[in-house]
């Protein structure tokens, strides 16, 4: 099953159609990860502003990584939505 869900929305969409974020498991960095090259604690949004401006605004993001996450995470997801 290739399905994830959004942890803004919670959309259930294939997760080639989602932004996938990880928890990277050697050194704790939260990164963007699109080729699902890195293991550890991930969590999955919807390519559009709104999930992602909601997602920090309600720490959705950060509760389930389990992680604090900063705001320059979320300029570079924003930049991801744009080159698209």
């Amino acid at each position: 099953m290739t399905d994830r869900r959004c942890v803004s929305c919670w959309q259930i969409k294939d997760r080639n159609d989602l932004i996938k974020i990880t928890v990277d498991s050697t050194n704790g960095n939260i990164v963007v990860n699109p080729k699902s090259d890195i293991f550890g604690r991930s969590a999955y949004l919807c390519y559009n502003e709104t999930c992602i401006e909601s997602a920090f605004k309600k720490d959705k993001l950060a509760k389930r990584l389990k992680n604090s996450v900063q705001n320059e995470l979320k300029g570079q997801l924003l930049d991801e939505l744009r080159n698209s």
